[in-house]
């Protein structure tokens, strides 16, 4: 388990190692071209596809990215069907793709509501994938930060159930053991597209310390520029976790 920056200080550098991104505005690109929303969504596929290029090219060793919210149901069903059967065509072809580029596809989430296929293809892409050494994808799927929190807690009792007896050994270390994303460090970058200004229940727990960025440009037309200038934007952050600029410049960290 990688350690919590509310625990200690992390190393932190120009290249953020791990970015994570709500992929916003795909519905309002398409309405402002008076097209379906749905086409937005298939659109979106491509600049999916042009950010792991590009974070795969730049040094960049985790990206997770936010698919379907565990509110998303609440969507018009044509809208859920069509990102649904999006994900199934993402996953058959682009795998391989992946694989060749030494990728590793990891998806987190409740996936027990998807249908078995899909569910099929999302074990058989993690297991294809398992071994590469370059880019961590994780795609959160029926995902929320609460839940995550919950299930976490859940199993963490599961595991241990003499903590319902002493709670006072529950803590922070223990209970991230138990979290959907314990293998990862947490997000040094947050990416939201579409002009909203949220995070929308993702990562909850883990985007704690992680420097957040707002952009209006809707997902769809998402590319490498305007990756750089995020990256741009997060070179100039001062990132203190708790601690004084004085003692940044410093460079005592234990101070």
């Amino acid at each position: 388990m990688n350690p919590s920056s509310t625990l200690c200080v992390p190393e932190t550098g120009n290249i953020p190692r791990h970015v994570a991104i709500i992929m916003d505005g795909n519905g309002r690109w398409a309405t402002r071209r008076f097209m379906p929303r749905t086409a937005g969504h298939a659109k979106g596929v491509q600049a999916v596809r042009r950010v792991v290029e590009y974070c795969g090219a730049n040094g960049i060793d985790y990206l997770t990215l936010f698919a379907f919210s565990s509110e998303n149901w609440r969507r018009p069903q044509e809208e859920v069907s069509l990102l649904m059967k999006l994900f199934v065509q993402a996953l058959e072809k682009e795998v391989s793709r992946l694989n060749s580029n030494n990728v590793r596809l990891r998806v987190v989430g409740d996936l027990s509501p998807f249908e078995p296929y899909l569910q099929k293809l999302i074990r058989d892409a993690e297991a294809t994938t398992n071994g590469n050494s370059g880019l961590t994808l994780t795609i959160a799927a029926n995902y929320g930060g609460r839940w995550d929190i919950l299930q976490a807690f859940r199993k963490m009792l599961q595991v241990h159930p003499e903590l319902t007896q002493d709670t006072a050994q529950v803590s922070e270390q223990l209970l991230g053991e138990y979290l959907c994303m314990n293998w990862a460090p947490e997000p040094d970058l947050f990416i939201r597209t579409g002009g909203e200004s949220r995070i929308s229940n993702f990562l909850v727990w883990q985007l704690a310390y992680t420097e957040l960025y707002f952009t209006d440009c809707y997902w769809p037309d998402f590319g490498a520029r305007d990756m750089d200038r995020a990256i741009e934007w997060y070179r100039g952050r001062e990132r203190r976790f708790g601690r004084t600029s004085a003692q940044i410049s410093d460079d005592s960290p234990s101070a």
